[in-house]
């Protein structure tokens, strides 16, 4: 059974999420504060987590950043709705979405399942990917720049994998945020920007002039074609 774990201090908020998160089929861990989550995703190795960032003490943003300093498991933030620069910041810590308070549970579900899908669905099948130096292995989810492996996010790479497949061809952010998410929920196009600069920092030789994942100025990005 997948396993998520939902880190959220307010009772009231915890309870609903769990709930509706096992009548959609998931096991769920609950836990209250930072340093518990970060031990109970050491310990527990959770398939995803729901992450709320107005956590007590050590915030959400910490936990992230000190969660993808040795993990790709897939995070799903939880933010206040004026927390617009949190949001950014989650995102280019490695969050893989977010859903906004006050907040739908069954969006929170939905958004849930599309994470796993594309984590799913990236590591599906033995295509190999190449253009230039970079080659990503979607059976293993593996990417190599210049022969160096690469870890990234499963939005990370699905969003990576999305560009190289086509190179030279120009998407647009709804483009990419439709490749990713795979499902038709609003999102906020400039969560692209976000994954695109994670992209960057961890292949790019140079992540402030890129060579690799270009910007399309008013438009959107597309993958070097030479």
């Amino acid at each position: 059974m997948t396993t998520v774990l939902v880190v959220e201090d307010e009772i009231e908020i915890a309870r609903v999420v769990r709930d509706y998160l096992r009548n959609a089929g998931f096991e769920v861990i609950v836990v209250g504060d930072g340093g518990s989550a970060v031990a109970s995703v050491r310990s527990s190795k959770p398939d995803l987590l729901v992450l709320d960032l107005g956590l007590p003490g050590r915030d959400g943003l910490d936990v992230a950043r000190e969660i993808r300093r040795w993990s790709t498991t897939p995070i799903v933030m939880l933010t206040a709705r004026g927390d617009e620069t949190d949001r950014i910041v989650g995102l280019e810590l490695g969050a893989d979405d977010y859903v906004v308070k006050p907040f739908s549970p069954k969006e929170l579900v939905a958004r849930v399942r599309a994470v796993l899908r594309r984590t799913r669905t990236a590591a599906r099948g033995d295509e190999v990917l190449r253009a230039g130096d970079v080659e990503i292995d979607t059976g293993r989810m593996r990417v190599n720049v210049a022969g160096a492996q690469v870890e990234l996010t499963p939005t990370e790479f699905a969003l990576l994998a999305t560009l190289v497949r086509e190179p030279g061809r120009v998407f647009t952010r709804s483009q990419l945020l439709d490749a990713v998410h795979g499902v038709a929920i609003e999102s906020y196009e400039r969560a692209i920007d976000a994954h695109v600069k994670n992209i960057r920092r961890k292949i790019e030789p140079t992540p402030g002039s890129p060579r690799y994942v270009l910007t399309v100025h008013g438009v959107g990005y597309r993958f070097a074609d030479a």
